[in-house]
């Protein structure tokens, strides 16, 4: 979970974490997304105690159960009430890196890395120059955490999700990195293991909503 959160932050150009008794505290300063609270080890006291210190629109919670559970968002949510809206549970996922050989493209499209602060960035462009594919790192030291990787729906299954990861994987290792970390969604896991990724733990993404916090 640090190695996700020391990546994370260089991603998305968000502060430093702050260290709390439940866990972190990151600034994003985004319109959606202001700052979150990252809550490990989770039990209701725990996540009740980072809800409270949340209490207006733009706050989210990143929620990690300290055992697997079928239906994390289902438990979450029932601890806090209806001012928190959940997303699916995710899983973090992590490898260690290596050379890869780079992923094929369809003809016509286009590949392009680049880094700029931090983050290593790859795009694929189709074939009338649109975006087909992207994906970013951000490295921290050793470190390097996949972000924002996204295949949009009319290029999907083409092999474009494997040649950006793959183009990931191989600027990061270039960069220094050892290991990679992200945080997978339920459609993106399967591709993930297919690479040679491993499951740790899922958790589970809460934003607030209007209101206030409820009481427990």
């Amino acid at each position: 979970m640090q190695d996700w959160i020391s990546g994370w932050v260089v991603s998305r150009g968000a502060s430093d974490p702050v260290a709390r008794p439940w866990g972190w505290t990151i600034d994003v300063g985004q319109p959606a997304q202001v700052a979150r609270h990252v809550v490990v080890d989770a039990d209701e006291a725990r996540v009740c105690e980072a809800a409270a210190q949340a209490t207006g629109e733009g706050w989210w919670l990143k929620v990690f159960l300290p055992e697997p559970h079928e239906a994390p968002e289902a438990q979450v949510c029932a601890w806090l009430g209806p001012r928190w809206a959940s997303d699916a549970a995710a899983f973090l996922m992590s490898v260690e890196l290596a050379p890869v050989t780079p992923g094929a493209l369809p003809p016509g499209y286009a590949l392009r890395t680049w880094t700029r602060g931090g983050v290593v960035r790859v795009l694929v462009a189709a074939p009338d120059g649109s975006l087909a594919a992207r994906g970013q790192m951000g490295l921290a030291g050793e470190v390097a955490v996949a972000d924002q990787i996204l295949t949009t729906p009319a290029n999907q299954r083409r092999g474009l999700g494997t040649a950006v990861m793959r183009a990931l994987q191989r600027q990061a290792l270039a960069a220094g990195a050892t290991r990679a970390v992200l945080g997978a969604s339920p459609q993106g896991r399967a591709l993930y293991e297919s690479l040679g990724w491993r499951t740790h733990t899922a958790f589970v993404s809460l934003r607030r909503t209007t209101g206030p916090t409820e009481s427990h």
